[in-house]
């Protein structure tokens, strides 16, 4: 049988067949994902490996949180709720820590250097004696006339009475800030009862002086009498009196004094010196309401050494006028 060759083969030419040669083997990283199933893996160029995950520009993940109000808020919320509960549980530590270390309250502590409120500037007498809620009911009867003589005028405190002679002389000093009321007396009469009883130049005095005290506060006008009498003769018996003494009352009471307010107290004190002869002294304090910040005061002191001058205390307050 003849045999056929094709007609494009060449006659002289031997056609060698090769078997394929295999691909080249790829090194795959070892996290490199599989393919899933029903799919094949493509062929791996030469180039190089891909890199692990989406590329740059792929956007991982779900919906932006920013752009959902709700959410926003609640993130907003748990910020603020955990910041507060954060100072909260800073400031309860440093409290325990300063009370446990007794640096709460001492000077210089945590809280030793608080800055002090403004201090009480009112007069000693106005902070124990502020003004009555209810001003008191008195009719204005007027000035009564000046009686006739002589008299003492206290242009400070505002008010004249009758002027004594003779053993009677002009004050010639001045009591300056006597007593926690620190009360002035500079205006009065007195004399000498008792020269250089304790030996050092000490004198004791039968005494009628005036003087004023500051008892209300910038326009307060209304002034609490019996409160601001009571301090005075207090303060009167601390001042010019031995410690060791006894108060006898003799009288308190309510009344006018030349057609102004006046409170009225009478005393009788009993005491013991070393070297002074008196044992007792008469006292009468007149505070007298003259329509200014300061309370008017009269102070009336004989020794029962000169009872014969008893009458004074009466006689001079009964001419008290105001100016």
């Amino acid at each position: 049988m003849t045999e056929h060759s094709s007609p494009w083969a060449e006659p002289d030419t031997q056609v060698v067949v090769e078997p394929p040669r295999p691909a080249p083997a790829v090194q795959r990283p070892a996290a490199q994902p599989r393919a899933a199933a029903g799919y094949e893996s493509g062929r791996v160029s030469g180039l190089g490996v891909p890199p692990i995950g989406p590329p740059p520009d792929v956007i991982v993940g779900g919906p932006d949180d920013d752009d959902d109000p709700i959410k926003r808020n609640k993130k907003i919320m748990k910020w603020l709720g955990g910041g507060a509960i954060l100072v909260v549980v800073i400031g309860l530590v440093i409290v325990l820590a300063s009370v446990m270390t007794n640096n709460a309250t001492t000077p210089g502590g945590l809280f030793g250097d608080r800055p002090k409120g403004p201090s009480d500037t009112r007069p000693e007498l106005a902070r124990r004696c502020p003004p009555p809620s209810i001003p008191p009911e008195r009719p204005n009867q007027g000035v009564p006339d000046v009686p006739a003589g002589p008299r003492t005028a206290d242009e400070e405190a505002g008010i004249s009475y009758k002027k004594y002679g003779d053993p009677w002389s002009p004050w010639d000093a001045a009591w300056v800030d006597r007593g926690e009321l620190k009360v002035t007396y500079r205006v009065g009469q007195h004399f000498v009862t008792e020269p250089n009883y304790d030996g050092n130049g000490s004198d004791y005095h039968a005494t009628i002086l005036s003087g004023h005290v500051p008892a209300a506060v910038n326009d307060g006008l209304v002034l609490d009498l019996k409160c601001i009498g009571d301090q005075i003769a207090a303060d009167v018996r601390v001042s010019f009196y031995p410690d060791s003494n006894q108060r006898e009352d003799i009288e308190a009471r309510d009344l006018e004094l030349g057609g102004r307010p006046a409170r009225l107290i009478k005393f009788r004190l009993h005491f013991s010196q070393p070297g002074l002869k008196a044992r007792s002294e008469l006292v009468s304090i007149a505070l007298i309401d003259v329509g200014k910040v300061e309370a008017a005061i009269l102070y009336v002191s004989i020794p029962d050494t000169h009872r014969q001058f008893d009458t004074v205390a009466d006689e001079v307050t009964e001419s008290v006028r105001p100016l």
